[in-house]
C-alpha cells in the first residue's frame, strides 16, 4: 500500500478541507488530484491495482523497464501546467526529449516513410511517395491546423453540459466536415493509397477506426506538428512518479489496493465510497478515473442511473482491443527507429475486421516501440528493450485470448524476424503479453477495449459521458472515456474540464 506519511495524513489543517475522492491513478485521475487539490481539496486517490498509473504502469522484468501503456507525450504543456498549478517546473523531475522522426512507417514491400514535425522534410517525404500530391498535402494540413484550434484549443477543455453547447458548436463540425470520416477527408487531399493511409492512421491512437473516426480527429496532424512528440527519459512512468510527488506535495493521498466496489449516493448526490472489503469513506466530492462505462454499469447504483443504464451502454460501440506484447532481447538493433509503425499487406480489410466484424485476422498491423533507441538504460547493457502492439477486436468477438495469445505473439515473432528484427526468437530473453481480456481483468474495461467507447461523431463532446454526471450530483468523471476523449492531450484535457464544473472548495466549508 503506498500512502503519505503520517505527519502529512494528520495535519489538522489539512482534515479540515473539504474532501475529493478520486477513483484510479491513470493520468485522468492523477491530473484530477492535483487540480483538486490546487483548489483547495483534501484529495484522496483510491488505486485498485498495487502500483499507480493505470495503464501507464510499469513492467520491471528481467532488468528490462517496460511501460505498460502510453509511449509517447504530445501537447507537453497539459504536463508542464500540472507543475505549475504546484509552484514547480517540469524539467526538476522529468526529462523529456523530442523524436525525431515522430515515427518511421514501413509499408509491406520494404518502402519507408519517416513521419516528423519538419515541414520541408515532409513535404520531401510527400513527394518521394507522389509528387503530384505535394499540394494536396499542404491543403490537409491547413485543415488539420484549422480542426485543432477549433476542436482541441477552444473546445478540449470544455464542458459540453448540454445540448446547447453541441448545437452552439454544429455550424463549425459542419464546416469542418466532422460529419465524414477522418479517412474520407484524408482522401478528398490526397490520391496516393500509401499516404492516405499514412495520414490518416492517427485515430488507431485513441483506439477508433479511420473510417468511422470523426473527421474532428485530423486534428491530431497538426497537434503533434505544433507541440512535437515526445518520450519521457526512464519511460512513461517517472511522469506517473512525477505526478504523485506533486499530489504528496499538496497534503493529499495515495492508496494503492483499495479496490472501490460502489460509489455511495444519498438522495441523487454522490457523498463518498465504499470499499469492497466494506470500509466507507465519505467524501464531497467523488471523481471517477476508471472506465466510464465500467463507471456507470457497476459503481453508480442501478436506481440512481437514469441516462446511463446498462441497456444503454451495452447499445454503444466500444473502441478496439489491444495485444501487447513486451520483450527484451540480448543484443540491440542499432538501425531501428525508436518508433516503428509495420503496416501489413491490408488496410481497410484490416481495419473493418476488427471493427466490424470483429475477427482475429491472421494478419496485421503493428506499432513497435523500442525506447532503448533513447534511453539505454532501460534494459541491461547491450540489450534492447521492445513493446510490440497490435489493434485486435474487443471482447464483443469472443476469442478465447487464453488459447489464442501464445500462437498469436508466435505469428507476431514472425514477421517481426521476417522483417526489421532479424534473429529475434534467439536473441529473446524475457516475454510477457496482454490481451484484451487483461484489459478487463486489471483495469476494468468495458469489453476489454482498450480506450473506452469508440471515437465516432455521436459518441463524442455532449454525446459522450459528461465530465459533470448527467445522473448523480457531485460525481465527476475523468479519463479516455469522457469528454474530450481517450490518448494524453484528451485525459489531461478532461482533468482541465474540472476547473469549470467542479464547485470551489470554499462550497463545502
Amino acid at each position: 500500500m503506498l500512502t503519505l506519511d503520517a505527519s502529512i495524513q494528520s495535519d489538522d489543517r489539512a482534515s479540515e478541507r473539504p474532501h475529493a475522492i478520486v477513483i484510479g491513478s491513470g493520468f485522468g485521475g492523477l491530473a484530477a488530484a492535483i487540480r483538486l487539490g490546487a483548489r483547495g481539496y483534501r484529495v484522496s486517490v483510491l488505486e485498485r491495482l498495487a502500483e499507480p498509473g493505470g495503464r501507464a504502469r510499469v513492467h520491471r522484468q528481467d532488468g528490462f523497464t517496460f511501460d505498460a501503456g502510453p509511449t509517447i507525450v504530445t501537447a507537453p504543456f497539459l504536463f508542464e501546467e500540472l507543475w505549475r498549478l504546484c509552484g514547480r517546473s517540469m524539467a526538476e523531475d522529468v526529462a523529456l526529449v523530442p523524436m525525431l522522426p515522430f515515427y518511421r512507417i514501413r509499408f509491406e514491400d520494404g518502402a519507408s516513410f519517416d513521419y516528423s514535425g519538419d515541414p520541408e522534410a515532409m513535404r520531401a517525404e510527400v513527394a518521394r511517395f507522389s509528387p503530384e500530391d505535394v499540394a494536396g498535402y499542404e491543403r490537409f494540413m491547413a485543415r488539420s491546423a484549422e480542426i485543432c484550434r477549433i476542436g482541441f484549443e477552444e473546445l478540449g477543455h470544455v464542458p459540453f453540459g448540454s445540448v446547447r453547447d453541441m448545437l452552439r458548436i454544429a455550424p463549425d463540425l459542419l464546416r469542418l466536415g466532422g460529419h465524414r470520416s477522418v479517412y474520407d477527408v484524408v482522401a478528398r487531399y490526397i490520391r496516393d493509397e500509401r499516404l492516405r493511409t499514412i495520414f490518416s492512421f492517427h485515430p488507431l491512437l485513441i483506439g477508433g477506426s479511420p473510417f468511422r473516426a470523426s473527421a474532428i480527429y485530423c486534428l491530431i496532424a497538426h497537434l503533434e506538428r505544433r507541440w512535437g512528440v515526445h518520450f519521457a527519459m526512464g519511460g512513461t512512468g517517472r511522469l506517473v512518479d512525477g505526478l504523485v510527488g506533486l499530489i504528496r506535495g499538496q497534503g493529499g493521498s495515495l492508496r494503492c489496493g483499495a479496490d472501490v466496489a460502489e460509489i455511495v449516493v444519498e438522495a441523487g448526490t454522490a457523498t463518498g465510497v465504499r470499499l469492497a472489503g466494506g470500509e466507507t469513506i465519505r467524501a464531497d466530492i467523488v471523481v471517477s478515473n476508471a472506465d466510464s462505462a465500467f463507471t456507470y454499469d457497476r459503481l453508480v447504483p442501478k436506481e440512481a442511473r437514469r441516462r446511463w443504464t446498462t441497456r444503454r451502454l451495452r447499445a454503444s460501440s466500444s473502441s478496439m482491443g489491444l495485444f501487447v506484447w513486451y520483450f527484451g532481447t540480448r543484443r540491440k538493433y542499432p538501425g531501428l527507429a525508436h518508433h516503428t509503425i509495420l503496416m501489413g499487406p491490408r488496410y481497410r480489410g484490416l481495419i473493418d475486421d476488427i471493427f466490424r466484424r470483429k475477427k482475429l485476422a491472421e494478419d496485421f498491423s503493428l506499432y513497435l516501440h523500442r525506447p532503448t533507441a533513447t534511453d539505454p538504460l532501460l534494459a541491461p547493457p547491450g540489450c534492447d528493450a521492445f513493446y510490440v502492439l497490435s489493434p485486435v477486436p474487443n471482447l464483443d468477438g469472443g476469442q478465447d485470448w487464453a488459447r489464442l495469445a501464445e500462437p498469436y505473439r508466435q505469428a507476431i515473432e514472425t514477421a517481426l524476424e521476417a522483417s526489421v528484427l532479424p534473429g529475434l526468437r534467439e536473441a529473446i530473453v524475457t516475454s510477457r503479453v496482454t490481451t484484451p481480456q487483461d484489459f478487463a481483468d486489471d483495469f476494468l474495461s468495458f469489453r476489454g477495449s482498450g480506450f473506452g467507447l469508440e471515437p465516432v461523431l455521436t459518441q463524442s463532446a455532449w454525446f459522450r459521458p459528461h465530465n459533470a454526471s448527467e445522473d448523480v450530483a457531485n460525481l465527476y468523471l475523468v479519463g479516455g472515456g469522457t469528454h474530450p476523449g481517450a490518448g494524453l492531450p484528451g485525459v489531461l484535457s478532461s482533468a482541465r474540464v474540472l476547473d469549470k464544473v467542479v464547485p470551489d472548495a470554499r462550497v463545502f466549508a
